[in-house]
């Protein structure tokens, strides 16, 4: 149950451990109820029934500003630490594990059909008010930091910054 991981994961991510204890105060955290929402949208629509998943949408937007596009998706351990200003454009494809701070938007870059996205491996960190746009391909264990702009493939084992985004540091 993917509701499951984001909330044991981003338990690990606040308090490096997933007692019960911790999961109840991550249940309760800034971004969860947000995760939640959009995990829901996505149950409506695996199991056809996409109106219903589509009100979970709007209601991330009304209540958190939150936007994450009907057709994203994330796979297990997906955390928004905060999810005001969050936005995700529906085509958008992300691994494991992949944490977003306040901010982010991850999208198109230009207004050409067919709509070109970012497409995000696994054990990503993006900081606040990070833009990573166009037909772009972010690695595994990347570090987005805040405010930088990517809009060129970003390699494995990384950590970008700046406006546009550069590689500032490769991990082995």
């Amino acid at each position: 149950m993917k509701i499951l991981t984001d909330l044991t994961y981003k338990s690990e991510c606040f308090y490096h451990c997933h007692d019960i204890m911790h999961l109840l105060k991550v249940f309760f955290n800034d971004g969860t109820s947000s995760v939640i929402l959009y995990r829901i949208a996505e149950f409506f629509r695996f199991i056809r029934i996409p109106f219903l998943g589509y009100v979970f949408i709007e209601l991330n937007k009304l209540l958190y500003g939150c936007v994450i596009g009907r057709h994203a998706e994330f796979d297990e351990g997906f955390v928004l630490m905060h999810p005001v200003g969050v936005v995700i454009n529906s085509k958008v494809k992300g691994g494991k594990y992949i944490v977003l701070e306040s901010g982010v938007v991850i999208g198109a870059a230009d207004n050409g059909l067919p709509v070109k996205v970012p497409t995000l491996g696994d054990n990503i960190f993006i900081g606040s008010g990070a833009k990573i746009l166009g037909d772009i391909k972010i690695g595994n264990n990347v570090k987005v930091g805040a405010n930088a702009v990517v809009i060129k493939d970003v390699p494995d084992n990384s950590t970008v910054v700046g406006i546009p985004a550069r590689v500032v540091r490769v991990d082995k």
